[in-house]
């Protein structure tokens, strides 16, 4: 028996997760605990939950795996500044101290760390460092439902890499090729973030949807400026146009006035010229990601893909390389991140470093549905309410679904909080929140009055997994999230001429199906297929919403509002719920309406 647990941490979205004999037992991401958004520091509350959920001590842990080589990385932010220099002095001289101080002696942070937690001793020879690239590449392989597969990690960048292609199969998992720093699509993406005035590492999923409402107008220009293509999808960027090597910004001046406009200012309203750049870097990452896709699969004899790397989270892109039918089959790391690379460092190490033979995974894969964070049962659920002051009921499973579907069939936003908290940026139906997909409204109340955001962003549909074909042009099951996909045309509504001719926003509120409130303006839609197999409860409310509609499909978005963390715990949901427009709230069997609180 072995226990490794794994550690991402001290840059963005730490995380904790423990293996077992190769089964991911736990993972959850520390923001959930410290409710601190993409908090950074040392995961010390979701190493206790692991530890907790499988009943060990720290002591019992046979290995304890970071997920990258942080001297590489140090390593890299030397070489920079000397090729730059003396450009470059302020950033560098800003990192340093942060480095002196703590993450060049990550080995004794960590130590002390886990032996300060008080949940038994722990030596430090069990303490090993994985590569960045290789734990991404480990967390997209290991947890697949394949024996073998083709893998590609793209992100902003490990300890050097940027992308990588690797071959997995059963002697483990092997590096072909890499692109290094300072080229990089993710961080490309990223510049083009920052441009646009979102918040790089937070808000490429709203460039992602913005990116329908405009035009690629700037695609050539980007392709003569800013980046090298080959054939096979290598790049090179030309850093002249950027910062982030030398400064404290992404981009610098010459970037915009390539583009003839300074960075948007966040408070700035957003113009079609902002929809046309978004449209137009999504474009270009799509058309890089599969001229890479292509390349590898000539290379390579498996018909699997497995992806990983914060790029794999732009499901456009992932929905269009599955259209491409290049491989037989695709399956995404739901926790492509960072905090993904926890899961993947302690496979690595239990597979290949301590031994451990890789079973094949029971049931879709080795990731439970992603619900690997804690649960609460019922006696906790009603101490936190009743330590709220909140007003109840608890019903029966033989009634709960039925008033939930009713509520929802009504036009009420429902916070739904079940069984155990979702690992990864989505939330997949136990700690989500609600809405009729037929409502011509609802995107817009869900956006504006529940999570408090532009109101451009799409919301994805729960759909039941046998019933995905009766509304979208795709076939298989997306139980992450991690395809985008065209709703049947059958559905989509024809657009009177003068609701054709809008441009950029005004679009927004145009019905273009018959589920209008998870239809994109370009019909895409973000899938979610439900499987009674990974989660009978959510699967048992869209069949009662179903029966009391005759539609299998509902709006789901993650419990929470703009800038804050999930839920984890019910005194969340409690504060989520008071704290939005939401009518009625689910946790457990407890049910709570807006109304009847005090």
């Amino acid at each position: 028996m072995v226990y490794v647990l794994g550690v991402s941490a001290f840059y963005h979205d730490s995380a904790a997760a423990l293996v077992h004999d190769g089964v991911v037992v736990a993972a959850a991401q520390e923001e959930r605990f410290t409710r601190v958004k993409n908090d950074a520091d040392f995961p010390a509350a979701a190493v206790r939950y692991c530890l907790e959920q499988a009943g060990i001590a720290l002591s019992e842990v046979d290995q304890v795996a970071f997920y990258d080589k942080p001297i590489l990385t140090f390593d890299r932010l030397l070489e920079t500044y000397i090729a730059y220099a003396p450009r470059g002095f302020q950033s560098f001289s800003r990192a340093l101290p942060e480095w002196v101080k703590k993450k060049l002696f990550l080995k004794d942070v960590i130590t002390s760390g886990l032996a300060g937690m008080g949940l038994g001793d722990f030596d430090a020879g069990k303490l090993l460092f994985g590569y960045h690239h290789h734990s991404h590449a480990a967390a997209a392989f290991y947890p697949s439902p394949f024996k073998d597969a083709a893998v590609l990690v793209m992100d902003g960048v490990g300890e050097w890499a940027t992308t990588s292609t690797w071959s997995a199969g059963e002697s483990g998992v092997a590096l072909l090729q890499e692109i290094r720093f300072p080229h990089s699509l993710g961080l490309l993406y990223a510049a083009f973030t920052y441009y646009l005035g979102f918040k790089v590492n937070d808000g490429e999923y709203k460039v992602m949807g913005l990116a329908p409402y405009g035009t690629p107008r700037y695609l050539s220009l980007i392709k003569d400026h800013l980046i090298d293509i080959k054939p096979d999808g290598s790049f090179r960027l030309d850093m002249s146009y950027f910062n982030y090597c030398t400064g404290l910004t992404m981009t610098n001046d010459r970037f915009a006035a390539l583009f003839s406009q300074p960075r948007r200012d966040p408070a700035e309203r957003l113009t079609q010229m902002h929809m046309d750049i978004a449209a137009s870097i999504q474009a270009l990452s799509e058309e890089v990601i599969l001229k890479i896709v292509r390349a590898l699969r000539q290379s390579q004899s498996s018909r699997n893909l497995c992806l990983a790397g914060g790029v794999a989270l732009n499901c456009v892109a992932n929905g269009k390389i599955r259209r491409e039918g290049l491989f037989d089959d695709i399956w995404v790391q739901p926790a492509s991140g960072d905090a993904g690379s926890a899961i993947g460092v302690a496979l690595a190490v239990c597979h290949e470093y301590s031994g451990v033979p890789r079973r094949p995974a029971s049931g879709q894969d080795g990731m439970a549905g992603s619900y690997l964070g804690p649960a609460f049962d019922d006696e906790t659920v009603r101490k936190a309410l009743d330590h709220e002051g909140a007003i109840y009921r608890r019903l029966d499973d033989s009634t709960l679904f039925d008033t939930v579907a009713a509520a929802l069939a009504n036009g009420e936003v429902v916070g739904w909080f079940q069984g155990r908290m979702e690992f990864g940026p989505r939330s997949l139906g136990n700690r989500s929140i609600l809405g009729d997909a037929r409502s011509r409204s609802m995107q817009k109340t869900l956006n504006l009055k529940i999570k408090y955001r532009e109101s451009f962003r799409p919301f994805a549909p729960a759909v039941l997994a046998e019933d995905v074909e009766e509304y979208f042009d795709y076939s298989g099951i997306s139980p992450y999230m991690m395809m985008v996909a065209p709703v049947k045309a059958s559905r989509r509504q024809t657009l009177t001429p003068e609701q054709d001719a809008l441009f950029g926003i005004e679009k927004l509120n145009v019905p273009r199906s018959d589920i209008p409130a998870v239809t994109h303006v370009d019909y895409s839609a973000r899938i979610q297929t439900v499987h009674r197999e990974t989660n009978p409860r959510f699967h048992r409310l869209l069949e009662a919403f179903k029966r009391a509609t005759g539609y299998g499909v509902l709006v789901n978005t993650s419990f929470n509002i703009r800038d804050e963390p999930i839920v984890c715990a019910p005194r969340d949901a409690w504060r989520c719920f008071m704290g939005t427009e939401m009518e009625m709230l689910v946790v457990n069997n407890f049910v709570l309406r807006k109304s009847e609180q005090a």
